[in-house]
C-alpha cells in the first residue's frame, strides 16, 4: 500500500512538473506538446521493469529531456543504477536495481518531486550524440541525405533543446553506422559481396583488388550479367566513359561504362571504385571491360567510345580497344570552345561546324571563324576536329553526341556519398533492377515495330519527304530532287549522300522518299537497334537479389582477384578526406542536357527550319 501511495504521488509530482515547465517554456509550445507526449510513454513507478540496465538509462534520458530537467547518474554497475536531479536540493531521485535471476532491472525506489526549476534554455546536459542518433534515426532510414543543419533545427522544434552542429553531424553519422555499418566494415565484406554477386547472379564480373601489405582497397569492378548480355546482343555498339569523384570518409572515383537502348535510355554496362583517378586505374578498367566483353568484341561491329578523352583514358582505349573511334563529348568541347573565344557570335557558327553533315560545309563554317579570330586555327590544331565534328568523325553515334552518363553519376554520388562502400553498390543495383524491371514491363506493352523515340523520327522523315521529286534509277538506287540539291539513295546499302541515314541508323527524308516510291514500308529500313525486338532482349534477362550480409559467409576471392582466401580482409584506403567541409563543385543540372541540335532547312540550308515549314516557293 505504501509503494502504491508513493507512486501515486510521484505521478502526480509529475504532471505538477510537466504544467510548471509548460508554462514557463514559453519559447517552444511544440517542444512541451512532444514533452507531454514523450511523458505519458515513459512514465516511472515503482516496480516498473526494463529489459537491461542501458535501457533504462535512455528512458530516464528522453524523460529528462522532454520534462527540462537534467539528472545526475550517482551509481551505475552491473547491479543498480542510481540518479537525481543535477539541482542542489531538488529531492527527484530514482533508484533502478537488478532483479535476481533475470537480467532485466527495476525501480525500487522513486521520489517524482521536483522543486527545482529546471533548465531556462535550450542546452541540455543529457542531449548527448547518442541520443541525437537515436532521435534522427527513423528519418536518416527515410532519407540518407539528412542534413545535420536540418537535424539541429528540427530537435529544437520537437524537442526544446538546442544541439550543435558538430552533435548534429557525430549524431547523423553514429546513426549511418547502426543503420549500415561503418566504411571500415563496408571494406572488409568486399570479398564476401562480390562472391554473393556470382552466386545469386551466375555469369556477372565481381572482383576487388587490394593493395599493399596490409591489404589496402584499391579497385572494385562490377558488371552484372543481365548487362552483359543485353549490351552484347541487342544495344548499338555505343560506350560512354565517365567518372565522378566521391566525397565520403574515403574519398575515391566512380568509373562508369554505359550503353544507350534502343529508346536512347542510358544502359549502365559495367561499374567500378577505384581509390584515385589515375592512368593506371583507367588502364585496368578498360582491361576489365575487354575480358567482360570477351570474343563477342571482334564479332560486334565497330566500337564507338564518346568520353572527356583524358589521357589516362585515351591510352586505355587504344591499348585495350585500338579498333574502336574514340570521341569527344560535345558538351566538353564546346565548354572549353565558349570558355576560350568568349564570343557568342563564334560559339554560335562553331555548332554549324560541329553538326555539318559534309566536308565543304563543315570548312565553309571554319572560314568563318577564322575571319573573326585567327586564333581558331590553332584550336583546331589541338583538338582534331576528326575526334568531334560530324563530318569528320569516322564512328557512328547514332544522334548521340554528348555523355548523358554524366548526369546520373553525379546522382549516385550525391545519393551515395554517405553510404559504406557495399551499401552504395546495393542502391545502385536496386536502381538498375527496378529500371530492368520497368524497361521489360514497358517493352511488352509496345505493339509497333520500332521503339517510340524511333517511330516519331520515321514519321518526320516521312513527312519532310513529301516536298521531293523522286527519280528511280535501278531497282536499288534513287535520284532525290529538291529546288536547290539533288541526293543519292541506295536502298540497298542504306547510305544516302547527305549521310544522315549512315550517322543516324534511320531512314532521312529522301530514304524515305525512295521508300515510299518502290511501296516500301520505311520502318523495316531501320536499324535492328532501333526494334521493339530488340528493347525487349536489351531487358529480358534478370538482375537477382542478393541476400542481407547476415547471411554471407566472410570469405571470397583474393586481394589480386585471383583464388579466395577466407582470411583476406580489405582495409579501408590510405587516401581520407581531409577535415573541414569539403569544397562542393556546383554541377548545373542544365548544363548536363543534350545541346540542342541546329536544325537545318533541305530546300534553301537556312538555319532554324525545317524544309517542312520552308516558306520558299517550290
Amino acid at each position: 500500500m505504501a509503494e502504491q501511495a508513493l507512486s501515486t504521488v510521484s505521478n502526480a509530482n509529475a504532471d505538477v512538473a510537466l504544467a510548471s515547465h509548460m508554462a514557463e517554456d514559453a519559447y517552444s509550445p511544440v517542444s512541451s506538446m512532444n514533452a507531454a507526449v514523450s511523458l505519458a510513454s515513459h512514465s516511472l513507478s515503482i516496480g516498473q521493469e526494463f529489459p537491461d540496465v542501458d535501457t533504462c538509462r535512455r528512458t530516464l534520458k528522453d524523460i529528462a529531456i522532454a520534462l527540462h530537467f537534467e539528472i545526475r547518474i550517482v551509481k551505475s554497475d552491473r547491479s543498480r543504477f542510481i540518479a537525481k536531479c543535477s539541482k542542489e536540493g531538488c529531492p527527484w531521485r530514482v533508484h533502478v536495481a537488478k532483479c535476481p535471476g533475470v537480467p532485466t532491472f527495476t525501480i525500487r525506489t522513486l521520489h517524482g518531486e521536483h522543486t527545482c526549476e529546471g533548465v531556462q534554455n535550450l542546452h541540455h546536459q543529457q542531449a548527448s550524440v547518442g541520443w541525437v542518433a537515436r532521435s534522427v534515426e527513423a528519418r536518416v532510414r527515410d532519407n540518407p541525405q539528412y542534413k545535420p543543419k536540418e537535424i539541429l533545427q528540427d530537435i529544437r522544434d520537437q524537442h526544446g533543446v538546442a544541439v550543435s552542429y558538430m552533435q548534429a553531424w557525430r549524431g547523423k553519422e553514429r546513426s549511418m553506422a547502426a543503420l549500415h555499418g561503418t566504411y571500415e566494415e563496408g571494406f572488409k565484406l568486399l570479398p564476401a559481396y562480390c562472391e554473393q554477386i556470382r552466386k545469386t547472379n551466375p555469369g556477372s564480373i565481381a572482383s576487388v583488388v587490394a593493395t599493399g601489405q596490409d591489404n589496402s582497397f584499391q579497385r572494385l569492378f562490377v558488371s552484372y550479367r543481365a548487362a552483359i548480355y543485353g549490351f552484347i546482343n541487342a544495344c548499338r555498339p555505343l560506350l560512354e566513359l565517365d567518372r565522378v569523384h566521391l566525397k565520403g570518409k574515403y574519398l575515391g572515383t566512380l568509373f562508369c561504362a554505359a550503353a544507350v537502348d534502343a529508346d536512347d535510355a542510358l544502359f549502365p554496362l559495367a561499374i567500378a571504385i577505384v581509390d584515385i583517378e589515375s592512368d593506371e586505374n583507367w588502364m585496368w578498367f578498360m582491361s576489365e571491360l575487354r575480358k567482360l566483353l570477351g570474343v563477342n568484341t571482334d564479332s560486334m561491329p565497330r566500337l564507338t567510345i564518346l568520353s572527356e578523352r583524358t589521357m589516362g583514358m585515351v591510352e586505355a582505349v587504344e591499348t585495350h580497344f585500338p579498333n574502336a573511334c574514340h570521341g569527344f563529348c560535345l558538351r566538353y568541347i564546346s565548354g572549353n570552345f565558349r570558355d576560350t573565344f568568349k564570343n557568342s557570335k563564334l560559339v554560335n557558327i562553331f555548332w554549324n561546324a560541329v553538326y555539318a553533315l559534309t566536308t565543304a560545309e563543315f570548312e565553309s563554317k571554319i572560314s568563318e571563324m577564322v575571319q573573326i579570330s585567327q586564333d581558331v586555327l590553332p584550336w583546331l590544331h589541338h583538338f582534331n576536329p576528326q575526334l568531334w565534328a560530324v563530318a569528320y568523325f569516322e564512328g557512328v553515334r547514332y544522334g548521340h553526341f554528348t555523355l548523358t552518363v554524366t548526369e546520373l553519376l553525379y546522382n549516385w554520388a550525391l545519393e551515395c556519398h554517405e553510404l559504406p562502400i557495399v551499401q552504395m553498390m546495393e542502391h545502385i543495383r536496386h536502381q538498375l533492377t527496378s529500371w530492368f524491371n520497368d524497361r521489360r514491363n514497358m517493352g511488352m506493352r509496345l505493339t509497333s515495330i520500332l521503339v517510340p523515340s524511333a517511330e516519331k523520327r520515321i514519321a518526320e522523315a516521312i513527312a519532310d519527304a513529301r516536298c521531293y521529286k523522286v527519280l528511280r534509277a535501278n531497282e536499288v538506287e534513287f535520284e532525290i530532287v529538291s529546288t536547290e540539291r539533288t541526293n543519292i539513295v541506295d536502298i540497298r546499302s542504306r547510305v544516302c549522300s547527305c549521310r544522315r541515314w549512315q550517322l543516324y541508323g534511320l531512314p532521312c527524308a529522301h530514304a524515305a522518299a525512295a521508300l515510299i516510291s518502290c511501296g516500301q514500308n520505311a520502318h523495316l529500313f531501320a536499324e535492328h537497334c532501333f526494334t521493339v525486338h530488340s528493347y525487349r532482349e536489351t531487358y529480358s534477362q534478370m538482375i537477382y537479389p542478393i541476400p542481407d550480409k547476415s547471411l554471407w559467409k566472410e570469405s571470397g576471392e583474393g586481394a589480386e582477384g585471383g583464388t579466395a582466401k577466407v582470411d583476406i580482409t580489405i582495409r579501408p584506403p590510405k587516401t581520407r578526406r581531409p577535415p573541414g567541409r569539403p569544397k562542393k563543385k556546383v554541377l548545373r543540372i542544365e548544363s548536363l542536357k543534350r545541346p540542342k541540335r541546329v536544325v537545318q532547312c533541305g530546300r534553301c540550308h537556312m538555319l532554324g527550319h525545317s524544309q517542312k515549314k520552308c516558306a520558299l516557293p517550290m
